[in-house]
């Protein structure tokens, strides 16, 4: 017979407040808390324990609170930093079962069903966690039940009373009969829950035992079936406070009332609708780490440790059919500093032949400082790398063998270059669907692009330097001048070749185009330069003779 399905929630009530502590080290004293905006307004998202003691609340306005407590500390909310933050406690939790879920942004849940007897049994995993937790000098409340939702109710709500209402609406104000019912239902249905603590702890670990789920979570408020606060507050204004009142009800007028989500989560926590955990996927990690017995800072050294990290490294992208696109070397010196030094690849490889040049390369930036004892590399950008199989007759492999062997060299070079002068400084030309000259090409990175298949020349020849056109000093008439001035210089026409015209695209409004038609002429002077010379018969803009381009 399989076992009872057992759910731990982990709720961390200062998670964000405690993140902050832990960083600064001793340096925050007195009360903190964290400040976010919402609706305009700076208000607490997480405080400290001692904020918490001195009566400040999730929630409360920031002037109210420093009117209240001067001597408040406060920081800025960081989602992002939290989110890691949590994300690091679920590979924490991953010790103790590996079924562990995110609950954003303060809890996780960890399905333990078959693994407590692991730790001594459920209370001795409990204590664990709590034990782990305040050395790492988090406060946490523990909930363990059948099902996840009445762990969270017990890991959030479990020994509080029940929350008194405004506006007349407490049981107190009742019928005396009527108060007398409902103390009856609370006797009789009384929490059989554990409370452990370790010494010096003040938060208890609620235990409810396997099956007894409904009783465990009777006394708890209706808020502990996670329900919105407006419907929580309806409901307890007739008189409802706790769940185990909410459940002998009839379910029809409640769900007619209050809508069927109630009846959902009330399911949900008592096990008779099934809630799955959907556990955080574990992240593949493309890294080695090789700790040394003495502190090393020649280069020779250093390149033999990457020697011997490389090859499991690509061994490990090449089983998963991934390739490296950016590497990560760590160096951790003897003075517990650390350098990072990182280098990009034109192409996703795994080959550990082309990495190790470019680790090489990189080793001019070391800083061993007083020694290196601990060197880590990691691939900290991959992309997917599928092997291909050249087939057909002989003479079409040996050209796919050529041409690749071509790509993969052009690659090399990129990525040789790109370690000195950084990859996005490297660049090639793209062809564009424009017949205007500085539009016929686009700038694309080389590291991130291949090279166009099908490169369309013009039928004319295109200059090597374009540049936006500038005057040229000239007779205004539309046939090549036979001397004429360009930056202040002095030229004679030998040959001119010509001319192309080109009209500017009608549909786009191009203030370098306002001239209208041009008629382009290569011009071979007789100081040995060839211009690419145009004269524009004007349209919203002076016509005229103009220079834009120099041949080779």
């Amino acid at each position: 017979m399989p076992s009872p399905r057992r759910i731990l929630s982990l709720w961390f009530p200062h998670l964000a407040a405690e993140r902050v502590l832990r960083q600064e080290r001793g340096t925050l004293i007195g009360p903190f808390a964290i400040v976010a905006t919402q609706s305009n307004t700076q208000t607490l998202v997480s405080l400290s324990i001692e904020a918490e003691a001195e009566g400040l609340y999730p929630g409360q306005a920031l002037r109210d609170a420093r009117a209240f407590c001067p001597a408040l500390l406060t920081r800025p909310a960081n989602p992002p930093a939290e989110a890691a933050f949590l994300h690091r406690l679920a590979r924490w939790a991953g010790k103790f079962t590996p079924l562990v879920a995110k609950e954003r942004p303060d809890a996780l849940v960890l399905d333990i069903t078959g693994c407590a007897h692991l730790f001594g049994g459920e209370a001795g995993l409990a204590l664990s966690v709590q034990a782990d937790c305040a050395r790492l000098h988090l406060s946490v409340r523990i909930g363990l039940a059948d099902t996840p939702g009445a762990a969270w109710a017990l890991a959030r709500y479990a020994g509080q009373a029940a929350p008194n209402l405004r506006s007349g609406d407490t049981i107190d104000q009742e019928a005396r009969a009527t108060r007398a019912r409902a103390i009856r239902r609370h006797q009789n249905h009384s929490a059989p829950t554990r409370h452990l603590t370790l010494a010096g702890e003040r938060t208890p670990l609620c235990i409810a035992p396997p099956g007894q789920t409904r009783a465990a979570i009777a006394p708890l408020p209706v808020a502990a079936l996670r329900l919105p606060e407006t419907v929580a507050l309806n409901i307890q204004r007739l008189g409802v406070q706790r769940i185990g009142e909410l459940a002998v009800l009839p379910r029809a007028p409640l769900a007619r009332r209050f809508g069927r989500d109630v009846l959902k989560r009330l399911d949900q926590a008592l096990g008779a609708e099934p809630e799955p955990i959907s556990p955080a996927r574990a992240e593949i990690v493309f890294a080695t780490r090789l700790s040394l017995p003495e502190p090393i800072g020649l280069d020779t050294d250093i390149m033999a440790a990457i020697e011997r990290l490389l090859p499991p490294l690509c061994t490990r992208l090449k089983t998963h059919g991934q390739g490296a696109r950016r590497l990560r070397l760590w160096l951790f010196r003897a003075d517990h500093s650390c350098q990072r030094i990182e280098a990009g690849l034109a192409r996703p490889s795994h080959d550990p032949g082309q990495i190790r040049p470019l680790l090489a390369l990189k080793l001019t930036e070391v800083d061993p400082g007083f020694g290196i004892d601990v060197i880590r590399l990691e691939a900290s950008a991959t992309e997917a790398l599928h092997p291909t199989q050249h087939a057909g007759p002989k003479a079409a492999l040996l050209s796919a063998q050529t041409r690749a062997a071509d790509e993969t060299a052009l690659d090399n070079l990129i990525t040789r270059l790109g370690a000195r002068i950084g990859l996005e400084a490297i660049t090639r030309l793209h062809p564009a669907d424009s017949h205007i000259p500085e539009k016929t090409a686009t700038v694309m990175g080389a590291a991130w692009t291949d090279p166009a298949p099908d490169w369309c020349a013009p039928k004319n020849p295109r200059p090597l330097v374009l540049f936006p056109p500038e005057i040229v000093t000239a007779p205004d008439v539309p046939r090549p001048p036979d001397s004429f001035r360009w930056r202040q210089y002095g030229f004679q026409n030998q040959n001119a070749s010509g001319p192309e015209r080109i009209a500017p695209e009608w549909w786009l409004d191009d203030p370098d185009w306002r001239t209208g038609t041009r008629d382009y002429w290569r011009i071979e002077t007789r100081q040995g330069i060839r211009l690419w010379l145009f004269y524009a018969y004007g349209g919203l803009k002076s016509g005229g003779w103009f220079c834009q381009g120099v041949f080779a």
